[in-house]
Order: structure tokens, then sequence, then C-alpha cells
């Protein structure tokens, strides 16, 4: 029975692998608000990209600005892991991290920018207070 709803379905509703930008946009647009995160650990700010990481393969670039700085540094990214049955995977082999470590409160506010494999861009503000983890 089940192969027979499958056989019925269009072949993108099938298997999407979310690793194009048509695929990732839509994602990355409703969760906006939480792409990133701070937190506070070990005497420093901890500046969290994992949600955002999380769907980097519709991407070709993310950027990022602290305390109305230009979004000029550009966060490393782990490849995507094309051919794998979760190509978003983060597998953290290639020492590769999901946060970018700071001085203790110097993050006060971020801007984030996504590059998306066709070109387009998105982009996200965020004060310290909205993204706080505990």
């Amino acid at each position: 029975m089940a192969a027979s709803v499958l056989a019925m379905m269009p072949v993108a509703a099938q298997a999407q692998s979310f690793t194009t930008a048509a695929e990732v946009k839509p994602i990355l647009q409703a969760t906006r608000a939480s792409w990133i995160a701070v937190r506070e650990y070990n005497g420093q700010d901890l500046l969290y990209f994992t949600n955002v990481l999380a769907w980097r393969c519709g991407l070709s670039e993310i950027r990022y600005g602290l305390n109305g700085a230009g979004t000029d540094t550009v966060l490393a990214m782990e490849p995507c892991h094309d051919g794998e049955a979760a190509p978003n995977a983060l597998n953290m082999d290639q020492g590769v991290l999901i946060y970018v470590t700071l001085p203790l409160q110097s993050v006060q506010a971020v801007r984030v920018v996504v590059v998306f494999d066709d070109g387009t861009e998105e982009a996200a503000d965020y004060d310290r207070a909205a993204v706080l983890t505990p």
C-alpha cells in the first residue's frame, strides 16, 4: 500500500534533499528568528550559527557583522555531504565549528547575511537579549 501512495506523489515530494536555494530558502525564511544564538560560557561569548548551518547546502556563503559593523566576516562552513543520506548533517569532523568564540559580553548586536546558491540574499538583525540562551 505504501508503495502505491509513493507512486502517486510528485517526485519532488518523495525525496527532497534540501541542497538547493529553492528547497532551503522557505525553511530559513521561516526560522529567521533562530538563525543564531549567543551563550555565555567559560568567560566568553559563544556565537552559535547552528540553525543556519543546518541548511547550508543551499547556501554559497554566510556573512556576519557585530555591533553595527558591516557583514564582512565570512563564516567557515562544513561542506555539503552530497551523495549521503543526510547531506546537511553537521559531521563536525573537519575542524569547522558551529560557533565563534568572542570576549565575554562583546556581542551586543549581530547582522547575518545568507547568500543562496541562486545568488539571492536574505539578512537578519539580532539584539543580544533576543538570542541570549541560558
